[in-house]
């Protein structure tokens, strides 16, 4: 081979090594998935796992207490969860039978049970009730919730109740959550649940429920049509875009916010991320909307979590959109969390930062980041404190 030719191959391999070069350095400069920056957040208590139980609303619900204590300058508490599983369990099994059987009856719950319990029933610290009655060091409530279904269908069968046919249930609950102290000794000192709510000084009735559907009138409260609304309590309704402009003021605000939302879509994934990815948005023209349509339903789940794995079009939410999925069944009542700040992508694009109960998991440890698109597509209620409102809005509803 003569010079000129070994010059030319060594161009060629010195171009391609160049080349190789600067794309490698592209890609370890350009960060793959999605980089998060916090832009607000308040504080929380420590992530707490729910385990095999359906009880994400207690521990919701209780996380936002929790927070509130914090907002208000008191201690930081660690409220029981399974104080308030067992009162609405109670609660639960009473209401099933008065109704014939004709009310849901299951594990599941809403925020205003925590908020009822407060009230009615007051609180335990955790220490002095952890629910865990049963050799598990973490709460698995199979067993329990199988036990008590079948206990009440069977009290509705025979029809003639007799009178201790609650003392019967309430012995089933015991067995596992154990049974509530009267009173008891906290940091030295006697109380009775009550006593204790009281001295947490949070008022029940401070905290309001919202909503945002077309099938009543804006502005007005209603009782939410979902399952685990047993206790049919109201939420206020207001326009989706005020929903969220009501959340990212709170959180704006110093405060928290209990979210009950959909978590059954593929852009909600166990790696701590909730985005609504905007398939029909996405550029499918020519051959790719050919493979797109010749894709199975499994394929397609499989392609939209790889959208979910970094910043992607997100779905344009509407009112209409919205409430169409809740009339079909699409967006359904599925889990309760707490959100707690505001963060944004690298693209700038805003996300609610979300304590989840389902332990340290995630690539966040327990964390979650939900786009403003998935949070106005399937938020199902909020609830929040009253002071939590901007003015004009908490006008519009008549709260003062």
């Amino acid at each position: 081979m003569n010079r000129s030719k070994l010059l030319i191959m060594s161009a060629f391999l010195s171009a391609g090594l160049v080349a190789y070069a600067n794309e490698e350095d592209k890609e370890k400069s350009e960060p793959e998935g999605f980089v998060f920056t916090t832009v607000k957040e308040n504080p929380i208590t420590s992530i707490k796992n729910q385990n095999r139980s359906g009880t994400c609303w207690s521990f919701s619900g209780n996380a936002l207490l929790e927070s509130e204590l914090i907002r208000l300058g008191k201690k930081d508490a660690d409220i029981s969860e399974m104080f308030v599983v067992y009162h609405n369990y109670m609660d639960k099994a009473d209401k099933y039978v008065r109704m014939h059987g004709e009310t849901n009856f299951a594990a599941g719950g809403s925020f205003y049970d925590v908020l009822y319990v407060l009230k009615n029933y007051g609180a335990l610290p955790e220490e002095a009730y952890k629910g865990l009655n049963y050799g598990e060091e973490n709460h698995v409530h199979n067993e329990m919730d199988a036990l008590s279904r079948a206990y009440v269908d069977q009290v509705i069968k025979l029809k003639n109740l007799t009178p201790v046919w609650k003392q019967g249930y309430s012995g089933i609950i015991e067995a596992y959550l154990g049974e509530v102290p009267e009173k008891f000794t906290y940091n030295g000192k006697e109380y009775t649940p009550m006593s204790y709510a009281k001295e947490l000084g949070l008022n029940a009735d401070d905290y309001v429920s919202i909503t945002s559907y077309t099938h009543h009138p804006f502005y007005e409260q209603f009782v939410l049509e979902i399952p685990d609304n047993w206790r049919w309590s109201s939420s206020y309704n207001v326009p989706i875009e005020e929903l969220n402009e009501i959340t990212e003021y709170a959180v704006n605000n110093g405060f928290t916010v209990a979210w009950g939302s959909d978590v059954s879509e593929k852009g909600f994934s166990r790696d701590g991320l909730a985005v609504l990815p905007d398939i029909k948005g996405t550029d499918l023209t020519g051959s790719d909307a050919a493979r797109w349509l010749g894709l199975s339903r499994d394929e397609k789940d499989k392609e939209i979590e790889k959208m979910c794995k970094t910043p992607s079009v997100e779905l344009v939410v509407t009112q209409e959109n919205r409430q169409k999925g809740f009339d079909n069944y699409e967006t359904t009542d599925d889990h309760g969390m707490l959100i707690y700040g505001i963060a944004k992508d690298q693209n700038g694009s805003p996300y609610y930062m979300v304590k989840n109960s389902w332990g340290e998991t995630g690539n966040y440890k327990g964390v979650w980041y939900a786009s403003y698109p998935f949070f106005n597509a399937k938020t199902m209620n909020i609830v929040l404190h009253k002071d939590a409102l901007p003015k004009k809005i908490a006008k519009k509803l008549g709260i003062k």
